[in-house]
C-alpha cells in the first residue's frame, strides 16, 4: 500500500459553475504507474479516513487517479443534481451518510444500476435495485463517562436510561447529551426510527427535558464532554465515531441499547450522468468486496454490511459483539423519502421540544 506521506496534499479547488464549490475539500490521488484514468469520488467521507480505502483501491487500479471531494451530504445531493441538469457529467461515485439523500437520487433516477460480484449475497435491506447500496453498519449508541458509573452500571436500555435519571437527579442534571435533532441530519433519522420502534420514546425524551438534556449537532461536541465527564450519558450516538473515541479515550464507554438498536449506512450510488461510471463501478464493487468492506470495517472501524466480512470472529468495527442484540437497520428504500418531507420534520421537531419541554 502506498505510503499516506506520499499522497499530493489536499488542495482548495472551486468548480466555477457550481455555487458551493468554495466550501469542498479536494485530495488528488495521484495514479501509482503513471497517467491513466481519472476517477472522481464525492464523498462525506473525510479524506483522511477515504485515503486507505483509495490506496488499496489503486493497488489493483495502478493507473487510475482518484480525485476525492470531500463534500457536507445536503451539497453532495445537490451538486450532482445541478450537473447532471446541466449536462456536463458528474462524479462517477457518490458516498454518503446520508441515507434519505442518497435514496432521492436514486429514486428521481440520477443513480445507475451497477451489479458488482458481490451484489447477489447483499442483504436485501442494503440494496434498492441495484442503484443505491448500503456499505457500512453504525448502531446508534449510548456512551458514558465511566467513573461517573464507577459505583452503580450504566444505563443498557431506555428503560435504564430513565430509571437512572429518577433515582440519581442530581447526577443527571444537565449531564445527558444527544443531537441537536433539527441541525443533526443522522440525529433527526435516529429520533423518527425510535418513534417508528419504541410507543414510549417521548416518556424518554420528557424524563431527558426534566433532567435538563444538552443537545449538539456533532458528534465530536458530545464525545468531548463525555470523555472529560462534563456529560454522564450520550443518547443515540452514531456508534462508529464513539467506538473511535472511546479507544483513544479511556474514561469513555459504548453501550450498544439491549432492547433495540438502530442501525443506519453510508450509502454508495454511481450517477446516471458518471463522466466515467466504468471506474464508479469498479470502485463500488471494491468497496463491496471482502478487501474493501474489512478495510471498512478493521481500518475506519466502520462495522460490514457483507455478512461474509462481519461474520468473521471478533467485535464489529471495534464495538461490542452485536450477537444477541435486535438490530434494527435502516432498509436501503424510498421509505427513507419520508423523512424529507416538510410537514413531517417540522411535526416531528414540534413534538421534540414541546416533549423536551414537559409538554
Amino acid at each position: 500500500m502506498r505510503p499516506l506521506a506520499r499522497l499530493l496534499p489536499a488542495i482548495a479547488a472551486a468548480l466555477a459553475l457550481w455555487p458551493g464549490a468554495a466550501s469542498a475539500q479536494v485530495t488528488l490521488f495521484p495514479a501509482p504507474q503513471g497517467d491513466g484514468q481519472e476517477l472522481s469520488v464525492y464523498s462525506s467521507l473525510d479524506d483522511d479516513l477515504a485515503a486507505p480505502l483509495v490506496a488499496a483501491f489503486q493497488s489493483r487500479h495502478p493507473r487510475v487517479a482518484v480525485r476525492y471531494e470531500n463534500l457536507l451530504t445536503t451539497q453532495l445531493h445537490d451538486r450532482i443534481v445541478a450537473e447532471t441538469q446541466a449536462g456536463g457529467g458528474t462524479a462517477d461515485f457518490a458516498f454518503s451518510s446520508a441515507m434519505d439523500l442518497q435514496v432521492k437520487l436514486a429514486n428521481d433516477g440520477f443513480a445507475r444500476p451497477v451489479e458488482t460480484p458481490d451484489t447477489p449475497g447483499w442483504p436485501g435491506w442494503a440494496n434498492w435495485r441495484d442503484t443505491a447500496y448500503a456499505l457500512t453498519f453504525e448502531p446508534a449508541v449510548f456512551a458514558y463517562h465511566k467513573p461517573s458509573f464507577a459505583d452503580h452500571p450504566p444505563p443498557a436500555t431506555r428503560a435504564d436510561l430513565m430509571r437512572w435519571m429518577a433515582e440519581h437527579p442530581a447526577e443527571a442534571q444537565g449531564r445527558i447529551g444527544t443531537y441537536d435533532v433539527a441541525r443533526s441530519g443522522v440525529g433527526y433519522l435516529f429520533l423518527a426510527r425510535d418513534q417508528e420502534l419504541y410507543p414510549g420514546i417521548w416518556s424518554v425524551v420528557q424524563a431527558m427535558g426534566r433532567a435538563g438534556v444538552q443537545q449538539f449537532p456533532t458528534s465530536a461536541e458530545l464525545l468531548e464532554r463525555i470523555a472529560d465527564g462534563r456529560l454522564a450519558v450520550g443518547y443515540n450516538l452514531l456508534g462508529s465515531y464513539a467506538a473511535d473515541w472511546a479507544r483513544r479515550h479511556p474514561d469513555l464507554g459504548v453501550i450498544l441499547p439491549r432492547d433495540f438498536t438502530v442501525v443506519v449506512s453510508r450509502v454508495g450510488l454511481v450517477p446516471a450522468a458518471a463522466r466515467q461510471p466504468g471506474l464508479g463501478a469498479d470502485f463500488l464493487a471494491f468497496l463491496m468486496s471482502p478487501e474493501g468492506q474489512s478495510l471498512l470495517s478493521r481500518t475506519l472501524r466502520l462495522s460490514a454490511v457483507s455478512l461474509e466480512v462481519a461474520g468473521q470472529p471478533g467485535p464489529a468495527g471495534g464495538m461490542q459483539d452485536l450477537a444477541g442484540l435486535r438490530l434494527k437497520p435502516v432498509p436501503v428504500s424510498p421509505g427513507l423519502l419520508a423523512y424529507l418531507d416538510q410537514a413531517t420534520r417540522a411535526k416531528l421537531l414540534a413534538r421534540w421540544n414541546k416533549a423536551l419541554a414537559g409538554e
